[in-house]
């Protein structure tokens, strides 16, 4: 894909979503970081059902050790791998409370060091907390890069590579939820909704559907094989 494509795309996602941001309902790094841990193989809308209620009890490190981990997977016992994640939690918070002050740290390096976070996990904290322009690639920005042709990565990290290469400089702060939002609810993985979609003539997805409107009116829709 050539520059001006590239621009392009970013420049009508960026209009059509002006100030993008994640969906996980947080009021401080660390609430966005726990929340973060918690939607692993969940979505963000059961993540919020459970923070919602767990924050009031306990958003600090020292409040979450404080409840404990029993009581801490009968809040998160509605999501996927509840005990694996409430025990990354716990060990995370008292890394956080020995280590670092209570505070969650602002560099990747040390952000790896906790528990159940990664660098996906890590690049979200670092652009959405703290203003870094790193691009957490999961499965939908993934699947939107190579799909379109923004990138052709093989491996989540050729991706995020190419990415934080490619993109111009004036998108890549919002990027990463840009680019998350569009294949949420539009260049979806089983059934892109091609016909609305505002990148339609700029992708190169080569089975993507058409739309053709005809002089008389009528609106057909053909697949591109």
């Amino acid at each position: 894909m050539n520059p001006s494509k590239r621009y392009q795309i970013f420049s009508r996602l960026a209009l059509a979503n002006p100030h993008p941001t994640t969906e996980l309902v947080h009021t401080s790094p660390f609430e966005l970081l726990i929340a973060v841990m918690l939607s692993a193989q969940s979505t963000d809308k059961s993540v919020n059902k459970v923070t919602h209620q767990l924050f009031r009890l306990a958003n600090t490190p020292a409040a979450l050790l404080e409840l404990g981990l029993d009581k801490l997977e009968f809040h998160l016992k509605t999501l996927n791998y509840y005990r694996t994640k409430a025990r990354h939690i716990m060990a995370t918070c008292n890394r956080l409370q020995t280590e670092y002050g209570g505070q969650v740290p602002k560099t990747r390096q040390e952000l790896e060091t906790l528990p159940g976070v990664g660098r996906k996990t890590a690049n979200v904290i670092l652009n959405t907390a703290f203003g870094e322009p790193t691009i957490a690639v999961d499965t939908h920005i993934f699947r939107v890069a190579n799909r379109t042709g923004l990138t052709s990565g093989k491996t989540v990290r050729e991706v995020e590579d190419q990415l934080e290469t490619l993109t111009p400089s004036e998108f890549i702060q919002d990027a990463h939820h840009l680019l998350i939002l569009h294949g949420r609810y539009l260049c979806k993985a089983r059934q892109p909704d091609c016909i609305h979609c505002l990148l339609q003539d700029l992708c190169e997805y080569p089975a993507k559907s058409l739309l053709h409107v005809q002089p008389s009116g009528e609106i057909n829709v053909q697949t591109r094989t």
